[in-house]
């Protein structure tokens, strides 16, 4: 057996739904989630996923995002072809990717009418994105960011006003200071 097998062997797991707890049951398949060894055991089984992928990609957990600068048909054509891979990819692997969470943004003042398919459903075209916890739009200006640090900052504040009735200087300055 494997090292990963032996050291699953015997191991039980069981769910709490609603304060009921189930019967223990044995492990037979995948890792226990909560592992450490869960993570790093998908990087290994997706880390050669851009392999014969000429547009660039990152990956970052179970995110992926494919990029290239498109400047004509051509790369157009090769931009979709290396989806079509990654999908293949990924479908040799018994995985799928959620297409309904896939989209496209054009950036720059390029021609933007291309069109781009994965599984055979049309990638809907959006102007902004939120990627890793940071606002980006097709522009590349950070006003969305800057919106949404502002109304996050001020629905704290406004919290912190109203629930606070002792209101010494120090103690609201320090609240001010780590919101």
């Amino acid at each position: 057996m494997s090292v990963i097998g032996d050291w699953l062997r015997n191991t039980k797991q069981r769910v709490c739904i609603k304060g009921k707890w189930s019967s223990w049951i044995s492990v037979c398949s995948g890792v226990p989630q909560g592992y450490v060894l869960g993570p790093l055991l998908f990087l290994i089984f997706i880390n050669d996923l851009d392999e014969d992928i000429t547009s660039n990609i990152l990956k970052f957990a179970d995110d992926t995002k494919i990029f290239k600068e498109v400047r004509n048909s051509t790369d157009c054509s090769q931009l979709q072809a290396d989806l079509d891979k990654l999908v293949l990819c990924a479908k040799k692997r018994q995985m799928e990717f959620n297409v309904d969470k896939c989209k496209v943004m054009h950036v720059g003042n390029s021609d933007s009418s291309s069109s781009y398919y994965m599984e055979g459903s049309e990638l809907s075209e959006v102007s902004y994105e939120k990627d890793l916890g940071v606002w980006v739009s097709s522009d590349m200006k950070c006003s969305k960011q800057c919106l949404y640090a502002f109304d996050k900052a001020t629905s704290i504040l406004g919290m912190i006003k109203r629930t606070i009735r002792f209101k010494d200087i120090r103690v609201m300055l320090s609240l001010y200071k780590t919101s």
